[in-house]
């Protein structure tokens, strides 16, 4: 029999907070009451569907032109996502590889060269972005079962100053390790890759599409986890469900110059207060990822039952 994730609800008219819903969020409202996810899909947590919540705020979302800075709904997801990282500023991208491209553009030259781990979506997964456009050299270096890169490689790897040599600029590390089975990197682990940094003149970001479950899994303040590093970048399509968009947070200097990159890449997108409104919406969902771990777990118990399966567990 098929699994039902989301079962058929009966037809009603959904509301927000801002007063009676317009005629359009009321067929908004209907239309969803009718949808039915036929199946539960396990290729990835990036085919998750928004909640109604999010698609009455899309509905109802205030919104400007955020090429000029003036879309509210953008503003206050970026000041949003900034104060629950501890970092200064934000910049709402439609995708966390643009995201983990625009930092590398900011933080380097073209020949400079950005440490990495082999299995990292930065080395894998992100059409050789970092080297088409940025035009930055990658260093590739092998990562342990618990997903992270063994310290002493790291530094290893920092280039002596030698006009022969490209100038190590970069480390990347990403939290959490999709490739090593989702484990979730600690604070002591950052915190020593980002005093690595520190040492040789260097930056360190993180690539947290699924940091919030790092969050939720370590139970450690988002601030607390990322504090070592100089930038991070977070989707908000992935467990949050929101339909679109990561943001790139750092201090506020790095985020003027990122908002430039952003314009390069294509990435100004005018009144995306409509996205950013689901985004909003999803920064109240991180505890309910506890659910999430929860529901994995059992799952892979019970796979675990059947003789025809083996689970690794991460």
């Amino acid at each position: 029999n098929t699994i039902t994730a989301r079962t058929k609800a009966e037809k009603r008219t959904l509301t927000s907070d801002d007063g009676p819903p317009s005629k359009k969020t009321k067929v908004v409202g209907e239309v969803l009451a009718h949808e039915e996810m036929p199946s539960i899909d396990f290729r990835s947590d990036t085919v998750t569907w928004p909640t109604d919540e999010m698609r009455v705020a899309m509905a109802n979302a205030k919104v400007g032109d955020d090429v000029y800075g003036d879309d509210p709904t953008v503003v206050a997801l970026e000041q949003k996502a900034a104060e629950i990282l501890g970092m200064e500023a934000g910049l709402f991208v439609p995708t966390g590889t643009m995201g983990n491209l625009i930092a590398i553009l900011v933080h380097t030259r073209p020949g400079d060269e950005v440490i990495m781990g082999e299995s990292h979506h930065t080395c894998l997964y992100e059409g050789g972005g970092i080297a088409a456009v940025a035009g930055a050299m990658p260093c590739v270096l092998p990562m342990t079962p618990q997903g992270t890169i063994e310290l002493k490689n790291i530094e290893k790897s920092v280039r002596k100053v030698d006009v022969h040599f490209p100038t190590s600029k970069l480390i990347i590390l990403e939290n959490t390790a999709n490739m090593a089975g989702g484990i979730s990197l600690p604070p002591s682990y950052i915190d020593s890759v980002g005093a690595i940094a520190k040492k040789n003149n260097m930056k360190l970001h993180i690539d947290g599409a699924r940091l919030f479950n790092a969050v939720v899994e370590l139970k450690v303040d988002a601030k607390d986890l990322v504090k070592s590093a100089d930038t991070v970048t977070f989707c908000l399509s992935k467990g949050l469900c929101a339909p679109v968009g990561s943001v790139l947070c750092g201090s506020s200097a790095f985020i003027t110059e990122a908002r430039r990159k952003r314009k390069m890449l294509g990435g100004g997108m005018r009144q995306c207060g409509v996205l950013a409104a689901a985004g909003l919406v999803s920064l109240s969902l991180i505890e309910s990822l506890e659910d999430d771990h929860r529901r994995a777990l059992l799952l892979a118990q019970k796979l675990e039952q059947l003789p025809t399966i083996e689970v690794h567990s991460a």
